[in-house]
């Protein structure tokens, strides 16, 4: 047995009304590639990096049972308790693709304090999308 268990981040779940039109949304809006939709259309995948984000409908019969029922937010002005975030070498470029393909533009990129360029979506299911710069790393100050 290890003695210090060291976790991988392997997934994240967006649970949706429909998986097999968000997957199809995620890969024309954000190019991202689709790894995996099963036949029932209750499981889908996108590759996305060292993480696969996935989807499986709001309501499960088992998921909601063991864990509880997915809450929606009440308004346009909440949001669900998470939020994606892809980072784009040209973000205008990456944030004008998913509006044009169906994301609702919350807020259009702009430069943030950080030195990272930042804009916001919302997908299909209401999901809050980040869409930013490579954080550029901090500068190094010499003392003389």
């Amino acid at each position: 047995m290890a003695s210090n268990p060291s976790p991988v981040f392997a997934y994240v779940i967006l649970y949706v009304k429909d998986v097999a039109k968000s997957t199809a949304f995620y890969a024309k809006a954000f190019g991202c590639n689709v790894r995996r939709l099963d036949e029932s259309h209750r499981w889908g995948e996108l590759e996305s990096g060292k993480t696969t984000i996935a989807f499986t409908p709001v309501h499960q019969r088992e998921t909601d049972r063991i864990t509880g029922a997915v809450q929606d937010p009440w308004s346009g002005r909440e949001r669900p308790p998470v939020e994606l975030c892809f980072a784009y070498v040209d973000v205008d470029a990456a944030y004008k693709r998913a509006v044009e393909n169906g994301a609702m533009s919350v807020s259009e990129p702009e430069e943030k304090e950080w030195g990272q360029k930042v804009g916001y979506v919302r997908d299909i299911d209401g999901i809050v999308v980040r869409m930013g710069s490579h954080v550029s790393p901090p500068k190094q100050h010499h003392q003389d």
